[in-house]
């Protein structure tokens, strides 16, 4: 690194992302020798930057604790990690809201106009349905992934299923959701040809590839995440018919685990307390967890659909009438 400024500034960078580095360590990040790492030390110092040079075995140079450094320097994975930490650290007051985007702001007024242009776009096209409290993801796969989708680029993934299973997928990204703790990437799956939701921790690799492409007339990613989880295609397809208002069936069947259709059509325009029926609609793997969400609609509850649902629920009301001493 023949530049001399440059240089100190990545010595400066390296300095602040590490608690201590060694000579040796600084020489072979930068491609110089250790005679050139302790002048460039020596022109910070003199810059009135809190260098400090620990000697012995374990020694070699720290950033004094509890300076302030300017610059402070992020790449734009690094600004992408410390943006969804604050997002993660948030609390649910305005206020804290406030001082995350403020600090956010902070880092990007440092950034090269074109990097503030990047982070930009990721905020963009990242969406939540859930409070904050998201497993983090990688930050250089998010940054990719957000591009690829402000962009409209084809892009190449290296996916990791639920069970481990690696696989190859060339998608057409439109969607960057957090949902339920979790980041999705709501795509078309080029070879599967249909709409595919990927967890994005468990993204191995996302490459932009040669292509564009248009996005569906799909204008709420979110909507079409909670679509895609209640439409998955698991073993069982069950189907019932529910008496109570819209927003208590929500509470125990949310959008991503039910569809819900009103079936009352005659009244167009119920009070918000109005009980009327409703046909929902649920993808499930297994239905051993269903008849307890019957049991906690606490409303008239018909099952159309299948007839091994009818069959547990009966199981289950009869062990309830034995522990309530009903059935001696």
């Amino acid at each position: 690194m023949a530049d001399t400024t440059a240089r100190s500034l990545r010595l400066l960078e390296l300095l602040q992302s590490a608690e201590l580095r060694t000579v040796s360590e600084l020489a072979q990040r930068l491609g110089v020798d250790e005679r050139t790492i302790r002048r460039d030390v020596t022109r910070l110092h003199d810059l009135g930057v809190p260098v400090e040079a620990l000697r012995g075995r374990y020694g070699g140079y720290r950033l004094a604790p509890g300076q302030r450094v300017l610059p402070l320097m992020f790449s734009n994975e690094e600004v992408v990690a410390v943006f969804l930490g604050l997002a993660r650290a948030q609390a649910d007051s305005h206020a804290s809201e406030i001082a995350a985007q403020t600090a956010l702001a902070k880092i990007k007024r440092a950034l090269p106009a074109a990097d503030a242009r990047r982070i930009d776009a990721l905020l963009g096209v990242m969406t939540r349905t859930t409070p904050p409290g998201t497993v983090a993801p990688d930050p250089g796969v998010m940054l990719t992934l957000a591009e690829a989708v402000g962009l409209r680029r084809v892009l190449d993934l290296r996916y990791l299923s639920g069970r481990g299973v690696p696989s190859k997928r060339t998608i057409h990204p439109y969607g960057l959701i957090a949902h339920a703790d979790r980041w999705y990437l709501v795509a078309f799956d080029t070879d599967k040809h249909e709409e595919r939701t990927f967890r994005v921790d468990r993204i191995r690799t996302a490459r932009v590839v040669p292509g564009e492409f248009e996005s569906p007339q799909q204008p709420d990613a979110a909507r079409r995440l909670l679509d895609l989880f209640a439409e998955a295609d698991y073993r069982w397809q069950v189907v019932l018919r529910i008496r109570d208002t819209e927003e208590r069936i929500r509470v125990h069947l949310p959008p991503s685990v039910a569809r819900l259709e009103r079936l009352d059509h005659g009244a167009d325009h119920p009070s918000e307390d109005a009980q009327t029926w409703h046909r929902a609609e649920i993808h499930a793997e297994c239905l051993d967890w269903l008849p307890a969400v019957i049991a906690a609609l606490g409303c008239e509850v018909l099952i159309d659909h299948p007839e091994e649902l009818r069959s547990r629920v009966r199981t289950t009301a009869t062990r309830m009438l034995h522990a309530a001493g009903d059935g001696r």
